[in-house]
Parts: structure tokens; sequence; C-alpha cells
């Protein structure tokens, strides 16, 4: 269930919990209003995010400025995306510069963005910046939104099933150490006898 709800399969996750008979772990209504910002971010209206995320809560903003940091990062990439170098600039100078004044690490994401600007097209940067333009950058950064919103409604951010896979992992190398035993292939799901 934990999963639908965290990846926001509303309409599963009701179901799922009418036929299961289990007590709904939060509101369905807040999964449509998270998956509403992620389909935003991941259209690149990052402003439209922004007010999505204030009109759900407004302290999540507030109280984290990391994740602040990176939606504003992620609307000037856009603005260098969509051409809008002027407006980027503006922009960069106006909310970003005095954030990288602040923290090291926000100044050292914010060179990085604006290392796009020195190349003509956003077509062929260097694999070191080019990865900014790409589509998993805007998922990343819907990514980290969707965890904060999690948060802030108390709900965990990763998924139960993810968790007990690692832990499976590491208890297969653990107990690899000291015996022999079947493994299980994860992919296949099928037991795999030790030398076979």
């Amino acid at each position: 269930m934990d999963y639908l709800v965290i990846e926001g399969y509303k309409s599963a996750a009701e179901e799922f919990s009418e036929e299961a008979h289990l007590t709904p772990p939060m509101d369905f209504e807040s999964i449509e209003s998270r998956m509403d910002i992620r389909e935003a971010l991941q259209r690149g209206d990052v402003e439209d995010a922004i007010t999505r995320v204030n009109d759900l809560n407004p302290e999540i903003l507030d109280t984290n400025p990391a994740l602040y940091f990176r939606l504003q990062q992620q609307k000037l990439i856009e603005y260098i995306r969509h051409g809008r170098i002027a407006d980027a600039l503006q922009f960069a100078q106006d909310e970003l510069a005095p954030r990288g004044e602040e923290n090291p690490e926000f100044l050292t994401e914010l060179e990085r963005t604006m290392a796009l600007l020195a190349f003509d097209t956003v077509a062929n940067p260097p694999a070191a910046i080019g990865d900014l333009l790409s589509p998993a950058q805007r998922l990343k950064t819907a990514g980290e939104v969707n965890a904060a919103i999690l948060e802030s409604l108390s709900q965990g951010k990763e998924v139960k099933l993810v968790g007990l896979l690692k832990l499976l992992c590491w208890g297969d190398s653990m107990l690899e150490e000291k015996a022999e035993f079947p493994k299980l292939n994860v992919q296949e799901g099928t037991l795999v006898e030790d030398g076979k």
C-alpha cells in the first residue's frame, strides 16, 4: 500500500485499500496534490509547482532552504532551456546569487548551472553540465519535492519494499561470508544453488 501512496497511484491505492479493508495511511487528496506538483515540475512549470507546494503547506519551502534552492535552480535551467538568456541572468543575479553567498554548496551548483550559458546551443553541452538539461533533472527535483511533502505529512519517504530488498541483499552478503546457501535471483524470482 505504501508503494502506491508514495509513488502517487491514487486510484490503485483507493481500490487496494477498499478491497483489502485497510485504513488508508493518509488522505488520498494529498496524493493528487503531490502528483499535480510532480507533473508541473516534469513539464518545466516551476512557478506552478512552487505555488502548489505553498498552497499545500507553506512551511515546506520556508523550513527547507536546500529544496527551495533546487526549485529556483530548476527555474533557472528552464529559462536557459527556452533560450531566455536575459531572464536567466536577471533571475540568477536577483534570486540565486544571494543564496550562493550564504551557502558554498549552493554557489557550486549555481556556477555549474550558469556554465550552460557558455555554449551556443543547449543541445550539446559537456556531460558534466549537460545532465542539468536532461529530463532526469526534472524527475530528480520532483522526487526531492515529493519526499519533502511526504515528510511534512509524517509519511515515509521511501517505499518499504525497497528497504526490505536492501535488507535482503545485505543479509545475503553477510551470510555468504559464513555459509553456502541458495541465493535469491531478484530479477527472476528464483533460488539459485551456489555454483550452478
